[in-house]
């Protein structure tokens, strides 16, 4: 190290010195990070930013660099838990792009009756008190005097059956819940 990297100066020197030094190790150290070049030279641009914004003087070059690049990494993974909790409630401020037309709703009502009536009456029956009259498992197995499990297995029988004949992929997708 020179005399000039361990002496201090005024902070628009570090900072002119050390884009003009340092600048592209540090993109460079960023794209790394970021993987992304336009992220990489906004990280760099944020740290800076982050770290001169204070008016600090008495940094050296190397303090300086040292600083930008852990502000360069904490930037990064500051994004990083914004996006991970924008994305944990994103869906709560999402609006539907359009509406489904109120005879979707009863085309839709028509097709689970049909199926609901392919039912074997127990199935049917089990489905009917599960999520028309939102009974428990256990309220369901002491209604029809058969045990849990055999409500559980009607109803995991029924539900399959239903989503075979209605052409979903999830069974689970036909509402109310389970318990």
């Amino acid at each position: 190290m020179t005399e000039t990297e361990n002496t201090p100066a005024r902070w628009e020197d570090v900072v002119t010195q050390l884009v003009a030094e340092r600048g592209e190790a540090l993109t460079r150290y960023a794209y790394l990070i970021s993987g992304n070049r336009e992220d990489a030279s906004d990280l760099v641009h944020d740290a800076l930013v982050k770290t001169f914004g204070r008016l600090r003087n008495g940094f050296t070059i190397v303090s300086a660099e040292a600083y930008v690049r852990r502000a360069i990494l904490n930037t990064y993974l500051d994004r990083g838990r914004r996006i991970s909790r924008w994305r944990k409630i994103a869906h709560l401020t999402a609006e539907p792009e359009s509406q489904p037309p109120a005879d979707a709703n009863t085309e839709t009502r028509i097709d689970i009756q049909s199926q609901l009536m392919k039912l074997r009456p127990r199935e049917r029956a089990c489905l009917v008190l599960r999520y028309y009259e939102d009974l428990t498992v256990d309220d369901i197995a002491e209604t029809l005097q058969i045990s849990p499990g055999a409500v559980k297995r009607y109803l995991s029988d029924a539900l399959a059956r239903m989503a075979a004949g209605l052409d979903r992929a999830d069974p689970d997708n036909l509402g109310g819940r389970h318990g």
